[in-house]
């Protein structure tokens, strides 16, 4: 029964699947002329323009986010994003950050996104005189749950390009939540 179950899960969800994403009458979710924002998870390690909230001994960490792209030809967008965060310690001081990003992503097939961008981030008392960049790479799939919405999962890569604030690259998971329109 449980197999049976899982079949019928496996067919709706790949039925469904195919019928967003192969559906060409408005043009399809990533045809050029076409306008993306969208929200990602996020990083506490680098300056990011994700979404996240950690907590741990009294101390909080935050941040809010989101990218906006604009389709230039078939299946490639040019980005930017912004992102504020905040951090604060059980004792001292709270400090906040800005975070800033510029791109590219192309979908691969309409379907799986590849990512190329450079983030940076300022904030006071956070980075102390640094300005910290970071190249990202990145690649996940596009599950289209519908015409105007996809949930991408995917890993992602950030190069440091600031030796003197770190020389650590940071391997990261994102879910991410996208409008299409």
């Amino acid at each position: 029964m449980k197999k049976l179950l899982l079949m019928a899960a496996v067919a709706v969800f790949g039925f469904t699947n195919v019928n967003a994403q192969d559906d060409d009458s408005n043009g399809g979710q990533t045809s050029k002329g076409k306008w993306l924002i969208e929200a990602n998870t996020g990083n506490a390690m680098l300056g990011t323009t994700g979404i996240y909230f950690a907590s741990s001994d009294g101390s909080s960490e935050y941040n809010i986010g989101l990218d906006g792209g604009y389709f230039i030809m078939d299946d490639l967008a040019i980005k930017a994003g912004l992102g504020y965060g905040g951090f604060s310690p059980d004792e001292g001081d709270a400090a906040s950050s800005f975070s800033y990003r510029f791109g590219a992503k192309y979908y691969v097939n309409s379907m799986i996104p590849v990512t190329v961008d450079l983030t940076g981030a300022s904030g006071e008392d956070v980075y102390g005189d640094e300005t910290p960049l970071w190249l990202g790479l990145g690649a996940g799939y596009a599950w289209f749950v519908s015409n105007n919405i996809s949930i991408e999962p995917g890993l992602r890569y950030n190069l440091s390009l600031n030796e003197d604030y770190t020389d650590e690259g940071v391997l990261q998971f994102n879910v991410g939540f996208a409008l299409h329109f």
